[in-house]
């Protein structure tokens, strides 16, 4: 989850292709879409390597569940997700690679991170240990970057997620 370097931004996403990837969902998956017809556009990580190296833990299978502040959506103008809500990710060259769909969403503070939840979240050694570790380090780039100091009260949206599209990368039916 730590980028030591100064993080190089992730590209902006490709709006036009993520839009030919999400009518190409959609005419597949009508009902998953009717049900949540929402969607963002974006990436993993503040960096385009971290971006990178998330992406991959998806694709892998490893990462099904992610975290971020609350206080990061309302900076990025963004609503907070919801259950069948969808995101289309893209690598850190903003080239769209899959659809996302929430399938859990909690909120809560920093000390009610499980160690399922670490696991699930398959990053580093998958370990509740390492998870606080490297999102203490995260959060507390993320916020400086926005101008604003962490806290571990503040609250966090624990989201976990199904990969819906592309189907050689889906998790099973979206519907």
């Amino acid at each position: 989850m730590t980028d030591a370097t100064e993080p190089q931004p992730a590209s902006a996403p490709d709006l036009e292709a993520a839009a030919a990837m999400w009518r190409d969902y959609a005419a597949a998956h009508p009902a998953a879409v009717a049900a949540g017809p929402e969607h963002t556009v974006e990436h993993f990580g503040d960096s385009a390597r971290l971006a990178d190296a998330l992406l991959d833990e998806v694709l892998s299978g490893r990462k099904r569940a992610t975290s971020e502040l609350a206080a990061q959506f309302l900076a990025d103008g963004e609503p907070l997700p919801r259950v069948g809500s969808h995101w289309i990710a893209c690598d850190g060259r903003g080239v769209p690679r899959i659809i996302i769909r929430s399938t859990e969403l909690r909120l809560g503070d920093f000390a009610s991170a499980t160690a399922d939840f670490a696991y699930d979240e398959g990053e580093d050694d998958r370990s509740l240990e390492s998870w606080r570790r490297e999102h203490r380090r995260y959060w507390e780039r993320t916020a400086a970057a926005r101008g604003a100091t962490w806290s571990e009260d503040e609250e966090i949206v624990f989201e976990r997620f199904a990969v819906v599209w592309p189907p050689e990368h889906a998790d099973g039916p979206a519907s």
